[in-house]
């Protein structure tokens, strides 16, 4: 009978992919700070980066540090943020967007893993027409079923776009500069998101199964491991 990991190996393994996000998330906010200055109250983009870092348990000087080399206390690092756009098999997009300080690099990190895995990198805006930059605000409703119509009426009347009713939870749609407003409504109202970002959603998705949507799944999954991809987005539907 084959031996699984040891607990030392899946700890190891937790603690790279925990060093990996904190780094990510490191060079978000310092990128947000840089761009737009260590105010979270006047700066929508580090506020949610902020927001992102003490969701992964990221300590307050952790953050308060990347605010600082950002704000331009000690910081000489400069990071170029690149989006880069393709399509997997069977025609599925993805957006690839990077922060990097060598972009050579990074395009061919980026290239080599599309190129294995059969699909290809496209020209800039060959994908990102097929999304739209939307706030995403997910809540869990299995515990009660008035959930839904409490986070709808609160959405809502905060100014959500729409409100999506999935089997487990609901998806409240907001334009990017309302995002911030409507989640401080969701909670108010007592509700707690397991998710709130902004993301590109697609316009319409392509359903994939079996061997295609393995492989979907594996490029994602690759890009999303490289150091210098911050974020991947796609219309496939994985099941």
């Amino acid at each position: 009978m084959g031996r699984g990991p040891s607990i030392e190996g899946r700890k190891n393994a937790e603690d790279s992919r925990r060093a990996k996000l904190f780094t990510k998330l490191i060079r978000e906010i310092t990128v947000a700070a840089r761009s737009g200055g260590g105010d979270p109250h006047a700066n929508p983009r580090l506020r949610l980066g902020i927001d992102r870092a003490l969701a992964a348990n990221m300590t307050k000087d952790t953050i308060e540090r990347a605010v600082k080399r950002g704000a331009g206390d000690g910081g000489t690092e400069h990071f170029e943020e690149i989006r880069y756009e393709g399509y997997a098999p069977g025609g599925v997009a993805l957006l690839v967007d990077c922060m990097t300080d060598n972009p050579t690099r990074t395009v061919a990190e980026v290239r080599h893993a599309f190129t294995k895995l059969g699909g290809h990198l496209g020209t800039s805006g060959s994908v990102s027409y097929l999304f739209e930059r939307r706030g995403e605000i997910a809540i869990d409703i299995r515990s009660d079923a008035g959930l839904e119509d409490k986070a709808m009426e609160a959405a809502l009347e905060a100014g959500a776009d729409d409100v999506v009713s999935h089997a487990d939870f609901v998806e409240v749609l907001t334009a990017p500069e309302h995002f911030e407003s409507v989640k401080q409504a969701v909670l108010k109202a007592g509700l707690v998101p397991f998710r709130a970002d902004i993301a590109m959603r697609p316009a319409t998705t392509v359903a994939l199964e079996g061997e295609a949507a393995a492989t979907v799944s594996k490029l994602i999954d690759w890009l999303e491991d490289l150091d210098d991809v911050q974020k991947v987005f796609t219309n496939a539907d994985l099941p």
